[in-house]
């Protein structure tokens, strides 16, 4: 008589009411209150995440500091792909990311910038890779990806409007990212487990004040004299993986 096998117990089998945890460890993300709600217990490497926000820079990227610090302290680097405004230095400093462990790759046309993503993500030549792409990328070049970050085994992050919540995704999960009163609200509408709706406040700390001494100090040591955001490495075209 064969025995009876409880399917939640096979590999990638889990209950829809629960949240995965059989998923491999993740890396911290530096915040207790989210690490409890991320199957594997942070963020994970070999998926695809999507990070939906409205309006850049009110700390989505900050989001990620403690995982982008693990990885560099692993020897391997950081790519950004086509990044709205230049990765902001004396924030990256503050957060113990070192400055060069850091791609900036600013892709030539919205293919470049595809075909970058995969490549870095493929490759396996960076432990992180955080992108922006054209706001209508398709389904199918989400799921090339997915297993372009599966392959490499990298931590693949994809910044989208919010609004892109309402387009189905092959992304193993998705982040919502709000802020109310100084604090980053933060939802997962999509995850190995049901949505987490209800949102975490998070307050991040650390960062650099855009006024003051502190601000003026921490400028100084990147030699800029007006503590702007000063690039970290520029690619003009393709990345070499």
């Amino acid at each position: 008589m064969n025995a009876i096998v409880d399917p939640a117990k096979l590999p990638g089998v889990w209950r829809a009411g629960e949240v995965d945890r059989a998923v491999p460890a993740g890396i911290a993300s530096g915040h207790a209150r989210l690490d409890r709600e991320l199957p594997g217990g942070g963020w994970p490497r070999a998926s695809l995440i999507e990070i939906l926000h409205d309006g850049a820079g009110l700390g989505e990227v900050s989001l990620l500091f403690g995982a982008l610090r693990t990885v560099a302290e692993e020897g391997r680097a950081v790519a950004w792909i086509n990044p709205p405004h230049l990765p902001y230095a004396p924030a990256l400093a503050c957060a113990g990311v070192p400055l060069d462990a850091c791609l900036v790759v600013r892709p030539a046309s919205a293919e470049d910038a595809l075909w970058s993503a995969d490549q870095t993500l493929r490759s396996g030549a960076c432990g992180a890779a955080l992108f922006w792409l054209p706001e209508k990328t398709d389904y199918a070049w989400l799921r090339r990806l997915q297993m372009a970050a599966e392959s490499g085994r990298t931590l693949a992050v994809l910044f989208r409007p919010a609004s892109a919540s309402m387009i189905a995704t092959p992304a193993h999960l998705r982040v919502l990212v709000t802020s109310q009163d100084g604090q980053l609200l933060v939802s997962l509408p999509k995850r190995r487990g049901p949505p987490l709706l209800r949102p975490i406040a998070i307050r991040l700390t650390g960062r650099p004040a855009r006024n003051g001494d502190g601000f003026r100090r921490i400028g100084d040591r990147f030699g800029s004299s007006t503590g702007g955001t000063e690039p970290v490495s520029i690619l003009s075209a393709r990345v070499s993986v």
